[in-house]
């Protein structure tokens, strides 16, 4: 079994701060990249080696792995957003030169092992089949730049297989969980939910990870995955109504009243992304065309492979609910009510 020093990327993210604390619980001693004056909170009080630099940085980026004998590389910029050319090119630079990077190192400097993290938005779908490891991307969609980028991050870890680097993709859905710093988008529509500034909602779903459920993947897929494969790793697929209910169950507060039509709210959202947004192309925001167009897929997705090989095993969608919701009344992000 391996054993040495872990490096762990976007360790201040919600992937990332989870797989840090269970790595941690595991005994593991473990490094981690950062960036100057972003907020690190996530890893405040944990033991662990703190460097820092940017992905985009390979001089920083081989600092980092030097000396480690596995890597978790979580790090990504995630974006719903089309964004202009500069953002594109931060998506590109950050997110597959910066693996292309990790990698790079990790061969240089002998590493036993390297998980990427990818994403759902980079496997191929079809309608009425959950999307499995085999299905191809189709490149012709209509994706973001984050979920193409993602796709290309796939690439860059076969390209280093194929070069002898032992390396294995391990899948996450839609996350759901404590520890959500920044916050994530699921992370700031619980928050409003939450507060009573949740005003409407759009029909639709989506497969989701808990976060416990995706941070075993990954210390699972370095144990037993096969270098050059993927693995999926989900908890369980939700409608959106059914994500209001269990909203519902840990915060008291009842669900909004009103639910548009999906149809409305894609156009409202094509028209802003047009019209205001075209003047801030890059500014975040909750209901884009790309967000609208995924729930309206009622996407799910096939986890057999990573149960089978991996000794994979979800736990519970509700349970992730339930320990965000907590995690975010200890840390002051929610008020509850009365």
């Amino acid at each position: 079994m391996y054993s040495g020093k872990v490096l762990v990327t976007g360790a201040t993210g919600h992937l990332g701060a989870n797989l840090v604390r269970r790595l941690l619980a595991d005994g593991e001693e473990i490094r981690v990249l950062m960036r100057r004056g972003h907020d690190n909170g996530a890893l405040a009080g944990l033991d662990v080696e703190r460097v820092y630099g940017d992905l985009r940085d390979f001089a920083a980026v081989d600092a980092a792995v030097r000396g480690c004998s596995r890597v978790y590389h979580s790090a990504a910029l995630v974006s719903t957003i089309d964004g202009n050319a500069a953002h594109k090119r931060e998506v590109f630079d950050t997110n597959v030169l910066g693996t292309r990077y990790i990698l790079q190192a990790a061969a240089r400097h002998s590493v036993d092992k390297v998980v990427v993290s990818g994403s759902l938005s980079a496997t191929g779908y079809q309608p009425d089949i959950p999307s499995h490891e085999g299905m191809p991307f189709y490149p012709f969609d209509r994706h973001p730049p984050y979920g193409f980028s993602k796709h290309l991050v796939e690439h860059e870890a076969l390209r280093a297989h194929a070069d002898g680097l032992q390396v294995v993709v391990a899948t996450a859905c839609a996350i759901v969980g404590p520890h959500d710093y920044v916050p994530s988008r699921m992370g700031r529509v619980l928050i409003d939910y939450a507060h009573g500034r949740l005003r409407a909602y759009i029909p639709g779903g989506f497969e989701f990870v808990s976060t416990r459920d995706i941070a075993e993947g990954h210390v699972l897929a370095m144990r037993k995955g096969r270098s050059g494969q993927k693995y999926i790793m989900s908890t369980a697929y939700a409608s959106v109504d059914e994500l209001m209910s269990l909203y519902e169950q840990v915060t008291g507060r009842p669900p909004p009243r009103l639910r548009l039509p999906a149809p409305v709210m894609a156009a409202l959202a094509e028209v802003a992304d047009k019209t205001w947004f075209r003047v801030f192309p890059n500014r975040p925001r909750r209901f884009t065309p790309a967000a609208v167009r995924l729930l309206q897929m009622r996407r799910r997705a096939d986890h057999e492979k990573a149960k089978r090989e991996l000794g994979y095993g979800p736990t519970s969608l509700a349970e992730a609910i339930r320990e965000a919701y907590d995690d975010f009344v200890r840390r002051g992000v929610i008020v509850p009510l009365k």
